[in-house]
């Protein structure tokens, strides 16, 4: 081996065993350089996480600071309020108490003042009295002296007096008591006349027609068979829910509903006008519309009630009877809705007893309630006077209350100037023009009785009502007839009317005596 090859194998040898070393410090120096650098984030890292946990800190700082300012603010202000509440409540208290002792004070010098004067009082009443025994005295002598003068005793001086008065004045009295009378009757029928005005005047109210059907528009044909349903048991439902009938005629686009209870029938028209514009109907959804329509018109009735007294003014009332006045919203009289009759004989009773002095709240109170046994008279048998007054009387209504209601219809003589009012007013709100109206069969029977009961009079000739009933002209034969018999023939027709027919208002009596002398000249 020569020695090139030995120095080759040497070398061979030298990075054989260099080479891996030096791989190996090389990878050491890396990782130290690795771990210097993450060394290095890691503290970047904290840094910046004592920089963001002293900002944080800061803003705490600041937050809380802000709230304690915050609070402290309020509490400053509700502090300043409520010691101005108690320098207003002091200075209250310091001018009531001032106003207190001023009272006091008048109190003091106004009892003073009475003392003094009670003291005058009685100085008077004794010299008041020394002067009556002091006249009595006087009038003693003069009757010892008129007996001695005259020879009569004082009751024979008194018997001849009183002769003699009776003799000048008896005439004189007969006329003053028929002047009296006279003056005393056109007095009272100009006040009537005034007061009834003056009643009519302050108050006045809308008119209403009567009906017995309401009438449900449709908007087409089609609706009448989704109404009748299959087989009818649509229409069957519905008249056994409501109680009312349901008239399905050829009248386009409408039925009719029928029914003698009218809270009833406004049920049933709400009802069908609720399934009419919803178009879903069928059993199910009728008796639930129906339930809800019961509801809507008890919470109206009661309301409507609640209203009417409100709007009287007659104060507190037992739910129950104002129940009752909302259903007289759907009961009617001759056309005339029965509740703002009711309302209008409230007021004109209200102010009649106003004119004349008399409680004018149970005034109304009365005229109000006048008409209450309407609201259930197709339930419970009886007359609406009767019922009334039942229900009255139940409610504890004072008897003011109940004369008014048992009287306003002549059943029984009133026994209060109240119930004569309601009376009275009830008649006006009834005869008033356009109060009340009437069929024209029932209006020309009308007419017919009174001409029949008129004609059926001996001595009457002919008879003619007139002013659509509230006048009847009798005209009697003259030969038979003398003048004082015709105001006997006036007085017989009035009373056969009042016995024998219903009619609103007054009737007026007119019988006429006429004689005729007829020649020819030739």
């Amino acid at each position: 081996m020569s020695a090139l090859e030995i120095i080759l194998l040497i070398l061979a040898l030298l990075l054989l065993f260099v080479g891996p070393l030096g791989g190996y410090f090389l990878r050491v120096k890396h990782h130290e350089k690795s771990l210097k650098h993450s060394k290095e984030e890691a503290e970047n890292i904290i840094e910046e996480g004592k920089k963001e946990a002293e900002n944080a800190k800061k803003e705490a700082i600041l937050e809380a600071r802000q709230e304690i300012f915050n609070q402290r603010k309020d509490f400053e202000r509700d502090v300043k309020e409520r010691r101005q509440v108690v320098v207003d409540l002091e200075t209250k208290i310091s001018k009531r108490e001032e106003m207190l002792n001023n009272r006091s004070a008048n109190l003091d010098r106004r009892e003073e003042h009475l003392a003094t004067k009670e003291i005058k009082l009685d100085e008077k009443k004794f010299e008041v009295e020394k002067l009556n025994s002091k006249a009595e005295e006087l009038v003693r002598l003069q009757e010892q002296k008129l007996i001695e003068i005259s020879n009569i005793s004082i009751e024979e001086a008194k018997d001849i007096i009183m002769d003699r008065v009776k003799r000048e004045m008896e005439a004189e009295v007969v006329a003053y008591i028929k002047e009296a009378e006279e003056t005393a009757k056109n007095e009272a029928d100009t006040k009537a006349k005034m007061y009834l005005t003056l009643a009519i005047q302050k108050y006045a109210s809308e008119t209403t027609t009567e009906r017995t059907v309401s009438v449900v528009d449709l908007p087409s044909e089609e609706m009448k068979g989704r109404i009748i349903g299959r087989e009818g048991r649509n229409i069957r439902t519905f008249e056994a829910l409501t109680g009312v009938d349901l008239i399905i005629d050829d009248t386009p686009e409408a039925v009719v509903l029928s029914g003698f209870d009218p809270v009833r029938r406004e049920i049933a028209k709400r009802t069908l006008a609720s399934l009419v514009e919803d178009g879903r109907i069928h059993p199910g959804r009728i008796e639930e519309v129906v339930a809800r329509s019961q509801a809507e018109v008890e919470t109206f009735i009661r309301k409507t009630g609640e209203d009417a007294v409100f709007e009287t003014g007659v104060g507190k009332m037992h739910p129950d009877l104002v129940k009752l006045l909302g259903k007289l919203q759907f009961r009617t009289s001759y056309g005339q809705n029965v509740l703002r009759h009711s309302v209008e004989v409230a007021f004109l009773a209200g102010k009649l007893a106003a004119e004349l002095g008399e409680n004018e709240v149970l005034a109304k109170r009365a005229g109000l309630l006048h008409d209450i046994g309407k609201a259930v008279d197709h339930e419970i048998e009886g007359s609406h006077v009767e019922i009334g007054v039942n229900l009255v009387s139940r409610y504890k209504e004072p008897f003011e209350v109940i004369d008014a209601i048992a009287s306003h219809h002549g059943d029984k003589e009133p026994e209060t100037i109240i119930a004569v009012l309601v009376a009275a007013a009830d008649a006006l709100s009834a005869a008033r023009p356009g109060a009340r109206s009437e069929s024209l069969d029932n209006y020309l029977k009308r007419l017919e009785a009174l001409e029949a009961i008129s004609n059926k009079i001996e001595g009457v000739e002919r008879s003619y009502a007139i002013q659509a009933g509230r006048e009847i002209r009798v005209i009697v034969e003259p030969t038979k007839i003398d003048d004082l018999q015709t105001f006997k023939i006036a007085r017989e027709i009035k009373e056969e009317i009042e016995a024998n027919l219903q009619y609103p208002g007054t009737i007026k009596v007119t019988v006429v005596r006429e004689t005729r002398a007829t020649d020819v000249a030739k």
